[in-house]
């Protein structure tokens, strides 16, 4: 009998059915193997699932463009990238364990339900032992639960919450990208440079796992230095048009805008922002300002112009001049002709990471490639020495604060690096209260 046809009696077997077709979630097994989709001895399965539509559908795209690079690198095709640059050196460019790479896409549609049943489908049809991707920490919580039910890694993509690493955090997920703590520390010392401890902010935020943290750690931080939090707006993340929740902004007495906002959302609440004239506007003495929290390259050339000025933060910039930034970008480049985004950078750099950890555990065992990835340290792929935490499998390293650049010189220079904070200033307790309520739990390997 096929590996498919019998994980799908299996997922039959322990599935309560519910009428109309439907069967209840069900937790994947496999006794017969020692875990889950063990692979031949020809190649090996990596699932990448990704939003190819909805409103963060340009990550997507950037990341499916970097998972695929990564693929080449990989099975020795191509310049090797970053291969060359990371400090552990065990990639050698023969695939993984000696299989040649091979990979499956999934549309996220950024929804859970969505981001769940593709997953699902590559888990069981597809065979594939890692999935990895989403630009929504929605799906990241919803896919990490999936993966931990299945037995195999779960490498997320760009996913932002507390919670994925929080109270949602998962033995089997690991995160590369940062998280909305991360940001809101390295954001508030240069608020308080540029625009002074006395002000007062109202907060559009998504109305998500992510905005939800990224709103809470924005307002802690600001709270800290002294500002006013005037209101908090919850808005849907289908919204297209937000000039009906900025009108209220020009009323409220507030004098900063915070948009906790991605993808096409902030490009959309930017503009409209812009649009009233808030950015004109003097209020309380004091001239109007707007912060991005969270910025991307791709959100930066949707917003043009109306980026300039604005500050956030981002987990990696092409910009940036170390060994490994400088071999990703070129080889990116040649490829694609264009510079990387921070979620093409994360997605490619996680599919590295879960390489070199089977080859480092000499096993494709979900369990030994987690006590591999658990506590590791490295360098050289473009965000300086990071350290993967055993106590969460969250990755802790230099945050950048980049701002909207007034003179840009290409469609692609429209950000400038304007602090790096170091990885201690971003670094907390694993019991930090943001973070509480949740257990890594053990490693599943679906045996």
């Amino acid at each position: 009998m096929s590996n498919y046809y019998l994980n799908r009696r299996k997922f039959l077997q322990g599935s309560a059915v519910l009428g109309a077709g439907l069967v209840a979630p069900t937790i994947f097994s496999r006794a017969a193997s020692a875990y889950t989709n063990e692979p031949g001895k020809g190649s090996v399965v990596l699932g990448f699932n990704v939003p190819q539509s909805g409103p963060y559908a340009d990550e997507g795209a950037d990341e499916l463009r970097a998972y695929k690079l990564a693929v080449k690198h990989l099975n020795g095709e191509g310049d090797g990238g970053m291969l060359g640059t990371f400090s552990s050196q065990m990639l050698k460019g023969t695939g993984i364990l000696g299989r040649k790479v091979e990979y499956v896409t999934g549309d996220t549609q950024t929804k859970s339900d969505a981001a769940r049943a593709s997953a699902r489908a590559m888990i069981e049809k597809d065979g594939a032992i890692m999935i990895t991707g989403g630009s929504s920490s929605g799906v990241a919580v919803a896919v990490q639960s999936l993966c931990q039910d299945a037995g195999v890694i779960f490498m997320a993509g760009l996913t932002h919450s507390n919670d994925t690493t929080g109270k949602d955090k998962k033995a089997n997920g690991f995160r590369h990208f940062f998280n909305a703590y991360m940001s809101a520390a390295a954001l508030a010392p240069v608020l308080s440079e540029h625009y002074g401890n006395d002000r007062k902010a109202y907060h559009l935020t998504a109305d998500y796992t992510w905005g939800w943290t990224q709103e809470q750690s924005m307002i802690a931080a600001t709270e800290e230095l002294g500002w006013e939090t005037v209101n908090t707006v919850r808005t849907p993340l289908s919204a297209t048009d937000f000039s009906s929740y900025i009108a209220p902004v020009t009323n409220s007495g507030a004098d900063v805008l915070i948009l906790n906002h991605y993808g096409s959302n902030m490009v959309n609440s930017l503009t409209n922002a812009v649009q009233f004239g808030l950015r004109e506007k003097m209020v309380n003495g004091k001239q109007f300002e707007i912060v991005v929290p969270l910025y991307s390259r791709l959100m930066a050339r949707g917003a043009g112009d109306n980026v300039k000025g604005i500050f956030g933060s981002t987990n990696w910039h092409w910009s940036l001049q170390d060994e490994g930034s400088k071999a990703f970008v070129a080889s990116y480049g040649k490829e694609y002709g264009q510079p990387p985004s921070q979620a093409a950078h994360t997605c490619y750099v996680q599919t590295l990471l879960y390489a070199d950890a089977a080859e480092r555990a000499g096993s494709f065992n979900p369990c030994a490639i987690a006590e591999a990835l658990e506590g590791f340290e490295f360098d050289g792929l473009g965000n300086g020495k990071t350290l993967y935490r055993a106590d969460d499998h969250q990755c802790f390293k230099d945050v950048l604060v980049v701002r909207g650049k007034e003179n840009p010189t290409s469609e692609f220079d429209l950000l400038e690096v304007v602090n790096v904070t170091s990885a201690d200033k971003v670094t907390y307790d694993p019991n930090h209260p943001m973070f509480a309520g949740g257990s890594l739990g053990k490693c599943n390997s679906g045996a």
